[in-house]
């Protein structure tokens, strides 16, 4: 079914944002960018040579979710794992920066921080290199993770896992999680990999791309139901409350209590969808704590998607334009039955 859209009741949500408390558990990234230009190919190999003009860093993986969520107007801490490197201490001054506490992050001398780096030219990507131990968290570390759960998590409002595969979520540390929730009333999110999807049994709403989605359930792609067929079979296997399926250009879909509501999508053109699903999530669970019903956080979360994508590297959308881009929509003339 296509939503109809109280474009006031989501202003008024956003306005809330500012009272939200999230807790991001999840794979803390340090992402890099190198631009320049190309103006030749390497004597080499037949590759470009890329002339770096600038670099930049930005907050990544779980650490993008919280850099959504604070852009937005919300209170959010962190917790994940970083490395005793120079890439760790780059996110501790990042997060200083948004005036976020660092006491989340838990310093593995078994592993490097995570760093993506890419290189972009002409508003391109060209090649993306990344740095990463992707074994599970040693006992020590899940130690640490879950004292710190226990310490914060009848605090917030919610908690968003943001799971990359990186080592960090594991069934104890989500059967931790789970129990938590459960004892204090708390909703949970998850931004899930498919190899741990059984991990979140019982969640609050998982946002699985259309891939994803597919993969976990077990159906074919070429399938023209197959959104459809992988949304309702993960909700019914995994007990989730909510499913929402994103499909890039052509929206998104969420599968809850009242059946299937398909969101299309709002970007006039896509550039980058680096990001996109960390934006996707916070604006998601804000919306939800703000008191908005799961199908429309989904479409506030789908007009800060619209957002994002044209725009080349990870980005995050303030309150305000948001608010923007909700005020562009009510401006336009209402259509005829």
């Amino acid at each position: 079914m296509n939503q109809s859209i109280d474009i006031e009741r989501l202003r008024q949500a956003v306005g809330k944002f500012s009272q939200a408390k999230i807790l991001v558990l999840g794979d803390v990234m340090l992402d890099r960018f190198i631009w320049g230009a190309v103006r030749r190919i390497s004597p080499e190999a037949p590759v470009p040579v890329v002339e770096v003009e600038s670099e930049t860093y930005m907050l990544g993986g779980a650490a993008n979710v919280l850099h959504n969520l604070i852009a937005l107007g919300g209170h959010a801490q962190i917790c994940g794992l970083v490395g005793d490197d120079e890439p760790g201490r780059q996110v501790r001054e990042l997060l200083e920066d948004l005036e976020v506490p660092d006491d989340g992050l838990v310093k593995s001398d078994q592993r490097p921080t995570t760093v993506k780096t890419r290189v972009v030219a002409q508003s391109q990507q060209v090649v993306r290199v990344d740095r990463e131990n992707r074994q599970p968290a040693d006992p020590k570390e899940t130690t640490a993770i879950l004292a710190y759960l226990e310490n914060k998590l009848p605090l917030v409002d919610a908690v968003i896992i943001s799971d990359y595969a990186k080592g960090l979520i594991t069934r104890k540390v989500t059967s931790r999680l789970k129990h938590l929730a459960s004892a204090h009333g708390k909703l949970w999110a998850v931004d899930p990999k498919v190899p741990n999807m059984a991990f979140y049994a019982g969640a609050t709403i998982v946002t699985p791309n259309h891939l994803e989605a597919a993969a976990a359930a077990g159906v074919h792609t070429d399938n023209p139901d197959y959104v459809r067929l992988a949304g309702e079979k993960l909700r019914e296997k995994y007990d989730f409350q909510n499913v929402l399926v994103t499909q890039g250009e052509r929206g998104m879909t969420l599968f809850g209590e009242f059946g299937a509501s398909h969101i299309p999508t709002t970007a006039k053109r896509v550039f980058d969808v680096t990001g996109a699903g960390d934006t996707v999530i916070s604006t998601l669970t804000l919306g939800m704590v703000a008191g908005l019903e799961p199908v429309e956080a989904a479409l506030l979360a789908n007009f800060a998607a619209g957002v994002v994508v044209g725009e080349v590297g990870t980005s995050a959308v303030t309150a305000g334009r948001l608010v923007q881009a909700l005020e562009v929509v009510a401006s336009l003339p209402a259509r005829g039955n």
